[in-house]
């Protein structure tokens, strides 16, 4: 099983959104997050930006309004 971790890029800061994550929604307006044995956590007004597979990372990136 591939438990990633999903990262919040913030021009060249990496934020940490949660660790260990089974479960990726992509949402109208953001994305939710899972695990096994935490709550989902919805973070608003981002979308996926990359997925490294070897590295075990999910980068999402601020989206920007109008």
């Amino acid at each position: 099983m591939c438990q990633m971790s999903v990262l919040v890029l913030e021009g060249t800061n990496e934020e940490l959104v949660m660790e260990s994550v089974t479960r990726l929604e992509v949402k109208d307006n953001g994305v939710e997050v899972s695990t096994f044995f935490e709550e989902p956590k919805f973070v608003p007004d981002v979308h996926v930006q990359e997925i490294d597979f070897l590295g075990g990372k999910v980068f999402l990136e601020r989206t920007l309004k109008a």
